[in-house]
């Protein structure tokens, strides 16, 4: 299997392009958390990113990085909801046309909330894998770009700056925490935070529920898993069996990858609102559950990166009110 990688000065190029198209978004003291693991507790709130995730810096950078004739002929990707709303976004400002490819797994508000940036919405499958088959067919039919939503240069570089912004405004930090699913964000903080300090701790935090990167950095190859209903449905989906970037970056930058499981995702949420005053989502949440839980020994100063708040706001109200304790079924 070949592999690839993305440089600081991919990532470094990337804020150049992206400037002034995102969110410099901030860091935060948690006093409770910091009380709880007993060391010092800081949130990059990238939730309060434009279109509500971090996924918004690698789409930008990418259809950036296209040329003219590539952005006439139209974009496509496949998503489970926050890379297809930062593509969908992107590519308006691009002046691009955009196809969204989902699954039925995906949450409604998730669909709406893409469809309302102006891409044209395609659910097909019941799953991420099955929903990739559509999008080869726009790209071998009618000529469009697909950007994946991790295993691609320029996403990976885009979501990268937000490490950059985090060890600037955080030096002294010792672990950070990193929602993981297919490793397009990890792989780019990473980079950057270990290029700024190595000694610095990455540790990637998934849920029980399908962690396909997890599986596969033990089996030591890419692997499929079956995907499950989950409240950090964003980290769902599997890394690719041909996977060119993420899987090795992942093996050779993260220290660590802790697993989390539904009640302890949705103790974090309720979390989040009561003792941090910020709505996240499922996946947003996970690095908060995990250092709740105990899970990260020995942290010291810890960055956790809150990384999205699109969130049915049905479900968050249950969670927050203590009427839904874990995941679905």
């Amino acid at each position: 299997m070949a592999t690839q990688s993305v440089t600081l000065k991919d990532i470094e190029a990337a804020r150049a392009r992206i400037a002034g198209k995102i969110v410099r978004t901030p860091i935060v003291a948690s006093p409770s958390l910091t009380t709880l693991v007993g060391a010092p507790v800081h949130l990059k709130l990238e939730q309060q990113q434009t279109t509500g995730s971090f996924k918004l810096r690698g789409a930008t950078n990418a259809i950036l990085s296209l040329t003219d004739a590539r952005k006439a002929r139209g974009i496509v990707g496949v998503s489970t909801g926050n890379h297809g709303r930062g593509l969908a976004y992107a590519a308006r400002e691009a002046g691009a046309h955009a196809i969204i490819c989902m699954s039925r797994l995906v949450p409604q508000n998730k669909i709406d909330g893409i469809r309302a940036q102006g891409a044209e919405i395609r659910i097909v499958g019941e799953s991420q894998d099955e929903a990739q088959i559509e999008v080869d067919r726009l790209v071998a039919e009618e000529g469009m770009t697909m950007l994946p939503p991790f295993d691609h240069a320029d996403v990976i570089a885009g979501q990268g700056t937000l490490g950059l912004e985090l060890m600037e405004d955080l030096p002294e930090a010792r672990t950070v925490l990193v929602p993981l699913s297919g490793g397009g964000l990890i792989s780019g903080v990473a980079r950057a935070v270990k290029s700024v300090s190595p000694a610095t701790r990455v540790i990637g935090v998934s849920m029980e529920r399908g962690a396909a990167m997890h599986e596969s950095q033990k089996a030591g190859k890419p692997v499929q898993v079956q995907e499950l209903p989950t409240l950090a449905d964003s980290l769902a989906g599997g890394i690719g069996l041909d996977n060119q970037y993420t899987f090795a970056m992942v093996r050779e930058l993260v220290d660590d990858i802790v697993l989390v499981d539904e009640r302890q995702i949705a103790d974090a949420i309720r979390h989040a609102y009561w003792e941090e005053q910020q709505i996240i989502e499922g996946s947003g949440a996970v690095g908060i559950a995990a250092l709740k839980a105990g899970l990260v020994r020995d942290p010291g100063v810890t960055a956790v990166l809150v990384t999205g708040r699109n969130i049915d706001m049905t479900l968050h109200s249950k969670i927050i009110t203590g009427q839904q304790t874990e995941g679905p079924n």
